[in-house]
């Protein structure tokens, strides 16, 4: 059944490695997007942390816009990150969190997507396929953001294996997925979880970070509810609602940010990414915005008309780096 994203935000799939070639060829056989490319790692050593007695089964679908189905996730029970190397690398890293209301990973249009795209602009991406909150994980709130730190870490610990600068590495999230790259930003240091092995000595601070659409703060009137009653659950405590709300976090530390919003978006107010720079600006944290008239929400990397002036984003994204890492 193909369902249009705008219904479900509000209200993925990792393979186990041993199973990932297999359940590749599977999903080409049947139309489905591939997932997870050859080459990929898992983030944990064993069982993720606050694992429930049963955990969830992986569900992909093709979903979406039904003129163009994507891949989306649920059901993460081993989360990975997919590595995407481009054929000239320059050294730079990103990687890349798909929205979807903390409900679904939309890692297509919001991952694989903009692998192709700064892929051809020598840039290696990571795509993570994060756990859900609401499948049964303990400390819930924190689950997505422990798999973001660790893999941040992990891709640290192993740059040489992949080609790229620690020191290039950045963040670029979506949606809901842009909620937790501003998480990322502004709490890469909070202890959300043990430490397993050498690669959590490593810093998960981003060296910049790109939030599209994003959903920046779950209290405030006119937020996305949905992405905050996902990954809060029923009666948050407030430090924990407090610590996920990312505006007031921002500070002179906080890594330069790079926004995207249309200010038609129909999901998530204009005002959460206004909110992002107002912030920066007050602790003099580079910051760079682009508004386009027209482009709703979910546009991602591809889906934005060839006319449409917001298109070519993702390029303007390439220039603001360089300038950053130059």
């Amino acid at each position: 059944m193909t369902i249009d994203r705008r219904t479900l935000l509000g209200t993925a799939l990792a393979l186990p490695v041993a199973a990932a070639s297999q359940g590749a060829q599977a999903q080409a056989r049947t139309g489905m997007t591939p997932w997870p490319p050859a080459e990929h790692f898992r983030l944990w050593p064993g069982k993720a942390p606050g694992a429930p007695a049963k955990l969830p089964t992986p569900r992909p679908e093709m979903s979406g816009n039904p003129a163009q189905p994507e891949l989306w996730m649920r059901g993460t029970a081993d989360p990975i990150v997919a590595v995407y190397r481009p054929e000239r690398p320059d050294g730079r890293a990103v990687m890349s969190i798909p929205g979807g209301g903390y409900g679904f990973v939309s890692l297509e249009n919001e991952g694989i997507d903009v692998a192709s795209v700064l892929n051809r602009l020598g840039v290696t991406v990571f795509v993570l396929s994060y756990r859900l909150p609401g499948d049964g994980w303990a400390n819930r709130a924190d689950v997505p953001l422990q798999d973001a730190q660790r893999a941040m870490r992990l891709i640290r610990a192993n740059a040489g294996r992949y080609g790229i600068d620690p020191a290039k590495l950045g963040v670029l999230g979506f949606s809901a997925g842009g909620h937790l790259a501003a998480s990322l930003t502004v709490g890469h240091d909070d202890p959300i979880y043990t430490p397993v092995d050498a690669a959590d000595r490593q810093s998960a601070r981003p060296t910049y970070s790109g939030l599209v659409y994003p959903v920046t703060s779950l209290s405030k009137p006119g937020t996305h509810s949905g992405s905050a009653n996902n990954l809060l659950g029923p009666n948050p405590d407030e430090a924990t609602r407090r610590r996920y709300d990312t505006p007031p976090r921002i500070t002179g530390a906080t890594p330069p940010l790079f926004l995207v919003h249309a200010i038609d978006d129909p999901l998530v107010p204009l005002e959460q990414s206004l909110d992002v720079l107002a912030a920066a600006r007050a602790a003099k944290v580079p910051v760079e915005v682009h508004l386009f008239e027209k482009g709703g929400h979910g546009f991602g990397a591809k889906h934005l008309p060839e006319t449409a002036p917001g298109r070519d984003w993702l390029r303007l994204f390439d220039l603001w780096v360089r300038t950053h890492l130059s």
